[in-house]
């Protein structure tokens, strides 16, 4: 058995551990193959980047707990394959979602135009309440910007 001597100061911090709030969100990231959606998982998630990215397939999960105030907030992020051949999926997805985050690449406009669809969709199809966010990467690419 063993056995130490808490300070008052743990004690403390343990009481405000446990007195804060868990919320969990889910949320998807939609946009067409290769915007970018997967760094933006990676540098929120882990903090890196990796210049050469694989493509997802299928979907894949990561998670990611934030303190806020006096809640924790935990995200389920869903970052979806952006090939058309896994567009079917992408209901099971977003289905429940509390946010999406439709990404784009700012150097092809065909991109941009992806991603207006795939707005019109969750605002047809997905939660009435879903909160959507829009954002534009690779901004650091030498590549001219067409949006």
């Amino acid at each position: 058995f063993f056995h130490r001597r808490v300070s008052s100061t743990e004690l403390s911090m343990a009481g405000q551990m446990a007195k804060k709030i868990q919320n969990n969100f889910k949320l998807v990231l939609l946009g067409d193959a290769a915007v970018g959606k997967s760094s933006c998982v990676e540098r929120f998630v882990k903090n890196e980047f990796f210049e050469f990215q694989q493509p997802t397939i299928g979907a894949a999960f990561l998670t990611q707990t934030i303190p806020l105030d006096e809640y924790i907030v935990k995200f389920e992020i869903w970052d979806t394959a952006g090939q058309e051949r896994y567009r079917s999926l992408a209901p099971m997805y977003y289905r429940g979602a509390a946010a999406a985050l439709v990404v784009y690449d700012i150097t092809d406009s065909d991109s941009f135009a992806g991603a207006r669809t795939w707005i019109d969709e969750l605002q047809r199809q997905g939660s009435a309440d879903i909160v959507i966010g829009f954002a534009g990467k690779k901004l650091d690419f030498p590549s001219p910007r067409e949006i």
